[in-house]
């Protein structure tokens, strides 16, 4: 989107001066430590020469989208992993190819072309290891795990390397003696059993290059969550609802885009000492309507802050338990059908002239 910062350390996530985290960061800040997730101001400490961008996720999305259309003209055996990663399963599909290594550089090329993206490749017999030998090989690189070769590869890797293998979970295996994967690998799996349950005996298979899981397509969302960080604590009421009335928005816009409404709204209040409560609520039926969610949302709102009236730092709305468009409607009743279509065209509105292009409010 802007060639100019090719090569320069830039994060994206937004004003440092403003509280947020970093989304991603450019190959050139990373050696300062940067990393996702991390406050923003810390990456300035890090990294001052950063430049700081905000995030533009419609451009995200839209690229997510060409991207994830290249791939599905290789194999229709796909599962996404957010807006950027994949995984192929190309068995049969690599015929014309001549290889999989030779599909993996075609998906490249393409993906280059096309979108002026570089794109990492791992090619092996199973999910786990594909994921790492791709990470490994970032940025723009391609790297292939002989069948048979997966012990080989993994037995060097730090454990921290494995899927699902988080902080808290290397700290244990690091309190055992195991740093490696090897290590792991060669633990008795009683032991590994004992110590962590059935999520040890599958990183326990993991550290031995197997996964049996196959190549699923994603399937129905099962929640829609948004939240929102504020530049202060504050506990300043007006203000709070404000922001949970945008939130509540973006929530309903989801929701009717995805053809669902939800019979359970639940919200998160995170406070100034970063303790963070949730409460829930689930209606007598299923809803997509801005106000039911905001009301339902404001009421919990009321009795969170009756408990604990602390400052507030962050906001957030989920709703779930989803389900189609099918309801029954009120024969004698217009008043939600008319709602609907309101809250309808007051999208469309947003959609050609922004999101700020209108907006309710209430008096």
């Amino acid at each position: 989107m802007n060639p100019g910062l090719k090569g320069k350390p830039v994060i994206v996530g937004g004003d440092p001066e403003r509280r947020g985290v970093v989304a991603s960061a450019s190959y050139e800040a990373r050696p300062f430590g940067i990393h996702a997730g991390m406050p923003l101001s810390r990456a300035r400490r890090l990294c001052p020469q950063a430049i700081f961008i905000q995030a533009n996720l419609p451009r995200y999305r839209e690229a997510s989208a060409k991207f994830m259309g290249i791939l599905a003209d290789f194999s229709p055996r796909i599962e996404p992993l957010g807006l950027d990663e994949a995984y192929l399963d190309v068995t049969g599909y690599e015929q014309p190819y001549g290889s999989a290594q030779k599909l993996a550089l075609a998906i490249k090329e393409r993906v280059h072309k096309e979108l002026k993206l570089t794109a990492s490749v791992g090619i092996a017999t199973c999910k786990v290891v594909a994921k790492i030998a791709s990470d490994l090989c970032k940025p723009d690189g391609l790297l292939e795990i002989a069948p048979g070769g997966e012990q080989d590869f993994l037995n060097p890797l730090p454990v921290a390397k494995l899927s699902g293998v988080g902080k808290k979970t290397e700290q244990a295996l690091k309190h055992m003696g195991v740093t490696t994967i090897s290590d792991l690998a060669s633990l008795p799996l009683e032991v590994i059993k004992e110590n962590f349950g059935g999520f040890g005996i599958v990183i326990h298979s993991y550290a031995k290059g197997i996964d049996e899981r196959s190549v699923e397509a994603p399937g129905e969302p099962k929640s829609i969550s948004k939240q929102i960080t504020f530049a202060k604590d504050t506990l300043d009421r007006h203000f709070l609802e404000a922001n949970l009335h945008w939130v509540c928005q973006e929530i309903g816009e989801e929701l009717r885009c995805q053809n669902k409404r939800a019979r359970c709204i639940a919200i998160r209040l995170r406070y100034a000492d970063f303790e963070t409560i949730t409460r829930q609520i689930t209606l007598r039926g299923a809803s997509n309507d801005n106000k039911v969610t905001f009301t339902t949302a404001l009421q919990l709102l009321n009795e969170a802050l009756a408990q604990s009236a602390k400052p507030a730092r962050l906001i957030g709305v989920r709703v779930s338990n989803l389900v189609g468009e099918q309801r029954q409607l009120h024969m004698f009743d217009s008043r939600a059908r008319k709602l609907e279509q309101l809250e309808g065209a007051i999208e469309l509105i947003r959609r050609k002239y922004g999101p700020t292009a209108i907006k309710t409010g209430k008096i």
